[in-house]
């Protein structure tokens, strides 16, 4: 039995408009934003700047390694379900499917809730990093950090307007100019780094706490693959969703893989495996987002293997990466409002289309308002969230993506548990495995969250929780009709 799309009486997105093979992909690559992942989350992987200061060092690739394989069970969920739903509900629908409707509007409410909060942080962030590299590089910003997240704003809500298909390829270009270049580069940090080169990456001693520490690593390791399902929310204005979106998924899992892979390692070897020398790249990067590559692409005298120029062409590189991560959290997150809201699960205005570009206009509104509220409060209220050390605008970031990722790690859990059903029908221990496999990785991205994290970026998780809480009662309030992605 097959579930097809929304019928007669359903609103429809695409206005008859339909996503190719390639859009497909850049949703799932444009979310998860490879670069600049592998620019700000690696540190973390190898536990620079952890809050509990313990990570997988020199070992960060294998934790890598680990957490792909965790990751991989959870596209193997992913899939099983895109196989019987192909609508704009995605993991809202899989888990109300495998799980019952009020477990699956609780999760839809923290899932689309951290997937627009999440956005919110790179609508913060993004200004802020422009603004930050201009000055050190150049000596004047032309903007002020609010000015350029205005600005960039403006081009989202143009960009989500004309319609999914320029979206996408939009994501695309960017996603796959930043890959290529620095995929060249990190090929060239290591033969650069000769005799440094090392196996010593993949062996549990070279963390300075061992597997404790590669295990660390691999709680964060999990945030690099955050997105990849991303793929899903597009499947009812996919051509051929169920057989698009499956390769797409598993594609931007095993393709994310190979890079992080690479990135890893030559940031750690880059380096001569010496943590201190890593952390001090990491503080003397010119802009927090911008992380250990830019220092490692800088000159020799500043603790590079490049040049001026090269720095700059990667800190280009991580903006242009940023923007694909910037368009692909939005059109997700525009599209998890308008399915809720045409499941009468959130307000049926919200489920609002525009009649000439088949577009979530509602959805879209929903997203530019909420970002355009977080630039403003970032702007206004300095203390907000502010961390000693950090720029106002990463302390945000850093509090909203704490947010993001822990509900997508929730949702993640539950999607893990929802396989199990007999609505999945494949073998059951094909089932358990990857049940086990996604608990695995997600209750570690779970713990990684609160683990001696301090205030108030520890607040972010329990604001997380309390939309699980708002959204499970939500489901006794707004009673519901059958989903679209339920009409077979």
């Amino acid at each position: 039995m097959t579930t097809q799309q929304a019928g007669p009486g359903y609103e429809q997105l695409g206005n008859g408009r339909k996503l190719g093979l390639l859009d497909v992909v850049a949703q799932s690559v444009g979310f998860m934003g490879p670069v600049f992942s592998v620019a700000a989350i690696v540190p973390l992987v190898a536990g620079i700047i952890t809050a509990s200061g313990k990570g997988a060092g020199g070992a960060a690739p294998l934790a890598v390694v680990i957490a792909a394989v965790g990751m991989l069970g959870l596209g193997w969920t992913v899939v099983q379900f895109t196989k019987r739903i192909q609508s704009a509900g995605s993991l809202y629908d899989y888990i109300a499917e495998g799980l019952g409707e009020r477990i699956g509007v609780a999760a839809g409410w923290v899932y689309y809730a951290g997937i627009i909060i999440l956005g919110a942080g790179i609508a913060v962030l993004i200004g802020g990093t422009v603004h930050d590299l201009l000055l050190a590089e150049f000596g004047h910003s032309v903007l002020p950090g609010w000015g350029w997240n205005v600005l960039l704003l403006a081009l989202l809500a143009v960009v989500l307007h004309l319609g999914v298909q320029l979206s996408t390829r939009a994501q695309f270009v960017l996603a796959m100019l930043s890959l290529a270049v620095m995929t060249v580069f990190f090929l060239y940090v290591i033969i650069k780094s000769g005799s440094a080169n090392s196996f010593k990456a993949f062996k549990p001693s070279s963390s300075p706490t061992h597997w404790s520490g590669v295990l660390f690593g691999v709680l964060y390791g999990v945030l690099l693959f955050t997105g990849f399902e991303a793929a899903a929310n597009v499947a009812e204005e996919s051509e051929h969703p169920k057989r698009d979106v499956p390769r797409a998924v598993l594609f931007a899992i095993l393709a994310a893989f190979g890079f992080y892979l690479l990135g890893s390692y030559a940031q750690v070897v880059g380096f001569h495996f010496d943590l201190n020398a890593i952390g001090q790249a990491n503080g003397n990067a010119p802009a927090p987002a911008a992380g250990l590559v830019t220092v490692l692409a800088g000159p020799h005298s500043a603790g590079g293997v490049g040049a001026v120029a090269v720095r700059r062409l990667v800190e280009l590189i991580v903006l242009l990466d940023m923007t694909a991560v910037y368009i692909g959290v939005s059109v997700s997150g525009a599209r998890g409002v308008f399915a809720m809201a045409r499941d009468h699960r959130m307000p049926k205005a919200l489920a609002r289309v525009s009649a000439r570009r088949g577009t979530p206009s509602a959805g879209n509104a929903v997203v530019v308002v909420v970002y355009g509220t977080w630039i403003v409060l970032t702007a206004a209220w300095a203390g907000l969230f502010a961390t000693p050390g950090l720029p106002h605008y990463f302390a945000m970031y850093s509090w909203l993506s704490a947010f993001g990722a822990f509900g997508l790690a929730v949702t993640y859990a539950l999607l893990s548990l929802a396989v199990l059903s007999p609505v999945i029908d494949t073998a059951l221990w094909r089932k358990g495995l990857a049940c086990l496999l996604g608990l695995a990785v997600t209750g570690g991205a779970i713990f990684g969250s609160v683990y001696k994290v301090t205030a108030p970026t520890i607040y972010a998780p329990y604001a997380a929780l309390a939309v699980l809480v708002l959204g499970f009662a939500a489901s006794f309030v707004f009673t519901g009709r059958t989903r679209a992605g339920q009409i077979r």
